[in-house]
């Protein structure tokens, strides 16, 4: 598998991947999270335009997608809990992946190429998402606390830090 920055060519295979993602949570028993089309197509469009989408591919096929960004991120400003620390972090957000074989690992493969760009990783996810929150605990991602989208959903946060930061 290899990351590399999304480009507007890739738009078709990645937006058929959230549309997986959006069935596949519904009837995982998460039928509330990224509903009416979310993430939408403009979104991932200016995310590809300041450079902060990536795709995983294998085989030459995209297989996952995500948002990776190492500036602060102003919903992570409140917490109802505690960061482990306030060092500059990465942020992942609107990661899935492709439901065929060749996906197989790839959310696990996106979250260690995050961290291995700065080994202070914030992510979060809605408390019905069992296989992230499954992810997140193998990788050794330690919950902190809820914070808010702009929406007003909340969302629980985690985050995963070197011992050596």
């Amino acid at each position: 598998m290899i990351i590399r920055k999304t480009t507007p060519a890739d738009l078709p295979a990645i937006m058929k991947i959230y549309k997986e993602a959006r069935q596949t949570m519904a009837e995982s028993g998460n039928p509330n999270q990224w509903t009416d089309g979310h993430p939408r197509q403009e979104i991932i469009e200016k995310d590809i335009e300041v450079g902060h989408s990536y795709v995983c591919e294998n085989n030459n096929r995209v297989v996952a997608v995500f948002y990776f960004d190492t500036t602060p991120d102003p919903t992570y400003i409140k917490i109802d809990g505690a960061w482990k620390n306030n060092d500059t972090y990465g942020v992942v957000h609107r990661i899935a992946r492709a439901t065929n074989d060749d996906s197989k690992g790839a959310g696990a493969f996106c979250l260690n190429w995050c961290f291995q760009q700065i080994a202070n990783v914030r992510i979060d996810t809605h408390k019905d998402n069992a296989p992230m929150l499954k992810l997140l605990k193998n990788l050794g991602y330690e919950y902190c606390g809820i914070i808010w989208l702009d929406n007003g959903d909340e969302r629980l946060a985690f985050q995963k830090i070197s011992p050596h930061v």
